[in-house]
């Protein structure tokens, strides 16, 4: 997606979906309504950095920049991915469930949870997992957002370096890139969750693979 210069700007659990079928193993970007280009295709200049912006997204899976009032770029959607992965492997996220009594409040408190919640915390304490490594595991998971979140506004992130650290996890705990998922293996439930979903209001599909 940042390839074709847009950032997502909600990254959630909620906005990927699985394929059925022959394409069981893609995953698919949807719900692109906060979408918005970071850079100009025929000039190459990127968007400019402005403060005091109303949060764009889901508070929950937002950036630390976006909570504060910055202007999103990539290195927001990349942050948000790890907030997602992270919520996979613990259950829940420390700023979840805290009590408010309107969005301004809630979306305070968030900020706040999430800014004094260091990455060390943040990175471990998951329920029993089948890793061969944990150690190393939350260790990468560190690095990854530190790394996330320590790119500039306008900065590129290096992809390669991403995608190795998420290779070695893989590797370190004997996964085979396969494309062989655990959903792969049961197609029924697939298929009756498929049946018993909510089909889109909106009868246009815009998909990223």
């Amino acid at each position: 997606m940042h390839s074709k210069l847009l950032i997502h700007r909600d990254i959630k659990p909620d906005n990927f979906l699985v394929g059925l079928g022959p394409k069981a193993s893609t995953i698919y970007a949807i719900d692109f309504g906060l979408t918005k280009r970071f850079k100009d295709a025929k000039t190459g200049q990127h968007i400019q950095y402005k403060n005091n912006k109303n949060l764009t997204g889901t508070a929950r899976y937002a950036s630390v920049n976006t909570h504060l009032g910055v202007e999103q770029s990539r290195r927001d959607d990349l942050e948000g991915i790890m907030y997602v992965i992270l919520y996979f492997l613990r259950g829940s996220l420390p700023w979840q469930g805290l009590p408010a009594r309107n969005k301004h409040e809630k979306y305070k408190r968030i900020m706040e949870c999430k800014t004094s919640t260091t990455i060390d915390s943040l990175c471990k304490g998951f329920p029993s997992i089948p890793l061969n490594n944990a150690t190393f595991v939350l260790a990468q998971l560190q690095l990854l957002l530190k790394y996330c979140r320590g790119l500039k506004f306008d900065e590129e992130p290096n992809y390669a370096t991403i995608k190795q650290y998420i290779k070695e996890i893989a590797t370190n705990n004997s996964f085979e890139f396969d494309c062989n998922f655990d959903w792969n293996n049961n197609p029924a439930a697939l298929q009756k969750f498929s049946n018993t979903s909510k089909k889109p209001e909106n009868k246009q599909q815009y998909f990223l693979k």
